[in-house]
This record gives structure tokens, sequence and C-alpha cells, in this order.
């Protein structure tokens, strides 16, 4: 059974990834992974915030030394090799160590929302070793005066940015949330992605009644989520040039499957490897070859985009006849 896919153009033994993610950081648990048969993985994101505050952290050390009067004021400067951008600094080197010790591709991921500082970070991820770069723009737009072309534009020009400065693949974890899907990620295409990923997950707030304090609580993802991967995933396939990658609410094999027949390229699994452990990616390899022997599949290409928007007889499953359909059987 061929289970081999291609990721923006990096060669997947079979289409099961990690996504960003902590486990992913640690490199034992990135081995088990590898051994478990996880074709690739994402490291956690390297957040905007945490270079931000390392370098205006070093800004203040150096702003307060300079209005020292002591001649021996001097020993308060760092010496260079001694002041790193922590966060940035361990974040790289465990980039390296994983990527030497590993032979399934490492993509690096950033999370920022404004082209400051972290767009410098994108270069020394591929100086690090990483095959590809994600770029998981995580913008929440509370001004009510800015529009949604806006936030539109400031998504595109990260991006171009980026890819600026990389020659590695770049993929663009997209937000469900824009007012055409569709638009966007044919701009992201048109703007050098390589790659788009469906979709982030947003964590909102929750009120704690007790303590009258918005507090948030991470949750693991459920399986009615996938239904909006496969949505788009189905809808754009064969629509953009670059590679798709689905995510959120994948727990079985024939999940995965049916993500490549809507068109994935390949798919990204969190929850399920904290939820059964790292070991349960050898049970959605199973299922997916069961499934594939069943129905006389020899193959992942063989069956990838064969049940998208365009090669299904009838597509008003995708549209609003569907929907008034549904509605009116309930």
């Amino acid at each position: 059974m061929q289970l081999q896919t291609t990721y923006m153009g990096l060669k997947l033994e079979n289409p099961i990834m990690a996504g960003a993610c902590p486990l992913t950081k640690n490199l034992d648990r990135v081995k088990e992974m590898e051994e478990a048969g996880i074709a690739g993985i994402v490291l956690p994101s390297l957040f905007e915030e945490e270079i931000s505050y390392d370098q205006h952290a070093m800004d203040k050390f150096l702003n307060y030394s300079t209005n020292a009067v002591s001649a021996e004021a001097i020993t308060f400067f760092p010496e260079p090799e001694n002041f790193h951008n922590f966060e940035g600094e361990e974040y790289l080197e465990s980039l390296r160590k994983i990527k030497s010790c590993v032979g399934i591709p490492v993509i690096g991921s950033l999370n920022g929302t404004t082209p400051g500082g972290w767009v410098k970070y994108a270069k020394l991820i591929q100086e690090a070793g990483a095959d590809a770069l994600e770029l998981n723009i995580f913008y929440v737009p509370t001004d009510v005066s800015q529009s949604g072309s806006e936030v539109e534009k400031r998504y595109v020009e990260i991006l171009k940015l980026i890819k600026a400065q990389v020659t590695i693949p770049v993929a663009v974890k997209m937000s469900p949330f824009f007012s055409s899907i569709a638009n966007m990620a044919k701009r992201f295409d048109e703007a050098g992605a390589n790659g788009l990923v469906l979709f982030n997950r947003f964590l909102e707030p929750d009120f704690d009644l007790d303590n009258l304090e918005a507090s948030m609580r991470p949750s693991y993802s459920t399986r009615h989520e996938m239904r909006l991967p496969l949505h788009w995933t189905a809808i754009l396939n064969g629509s953009i040039k670059a590679s798709i990658a689905a995510s959120r609410g994948i727990k079985s094999g024939t999940d995965i499957l049916k993500l490549i027949m809507a068109g994935a390229d390949a798919t990204m699994i969190s929850s399920l490897f904290y939820q059964e452990g790292i070991g349960s990616a050898a049970k959605l390899i199973k299922e997916m070859i069961q499934w594939m022997e069943e129905h006389e599949y020899t193959s992942i290409e063989q069956m990838k985009g064969s049940m998208s928007f365009r090669h299904i007889p009838d597509k008003s499953a995708f549209q609003r006849a569907n929907y008034m359909k549904q509605l009116r059987s309930i």
C-alpha cells in the first residue's frame, strides 16, 4: 500500500503530520513520533510577543546603564555573548537538535500580527535547518473602525515580507473567519504561499463568574470540527497551486482519508496525540490501510481530490440547495 504524499514539495511517507503544539518541541517526543509513523512535524510557534519582550529588556538594560554616573557603571552592560533573545535562541537550538536527530521533515512556526522584529526570525529558522515555515497569523481585530479589507491586507503583507526573507516553502495557517475564504486563499496563493493550513483554531475566552474575570482554558478539538476543513478543502482543491493541509478534529484513519479525498495533501493532528498518546498514529495508519484494501485503493495519490467540489456530480452538497434541503428534513 502506497501511503506517500507530498506537501509543499516535502515528501512524506504518509499524510499524518503532528501539528504545532508543545509536544513537538521535545526531542524525545519527536523521536517517538517518527517511530510511531508520523511523517512530519510542525514545531510550536515562536510568538512575536516573546521576541519583542526580550528586545525590550535589552533596550531597557542599555538605557539604564548609560545614565549611571559611576566609572564602574560600564560593568552593568551585558557582554554580547551573555545576552541573547532567550526564547528565540532556545527555539532555534531546539530546532537544530531535532533536525539533526530525525529524518522526517521539520517545519518551523511563527505566530504574530505585525511585520516587526519577528520577521527576521523567518531567516534564522531557515538557517537553523527547518524544511519549511508555517505562519500562524493569530489576529483578532477588535477596533470597530478597522475594515475587513484592512485586516486582509495585513495578512497578505506579512506573507510577502516573510517570502522575501526565505527560500524554504512557506505555509499560511488560515483563519476560518474571512468574509470570503476562497478569495483569501487565492490571494495567499498569488502572494507566494506554498501551502495553506485549514484552519487555525482560535481559543475564545470564557467568563469566571466567581472571580469576575475572563479566563482561557485550552480544549481539545472534537470530531465535528473536521467538517469545516473538509468543506473548504473540497472547494479549494484544483483552484489554487498551493498545497493544502487539513487540521482540526481528526480522530481516525477514515477521517484522514475523507480529507485526502476532499483534496488535502496532508493532515495535521495535535489533540488526538494528547488524548490517546503518540502511539495512536500507528492505529491511524492501520485503519487507513484496512479501508483502502477493502475498497481496492492502492495509493493515496489515487484517491486525492476524488470527492472534491470539481469532481463530484452533485455539487449541491456544497451549496445553498443542500442547506435548504437539510433544514426541511428536520
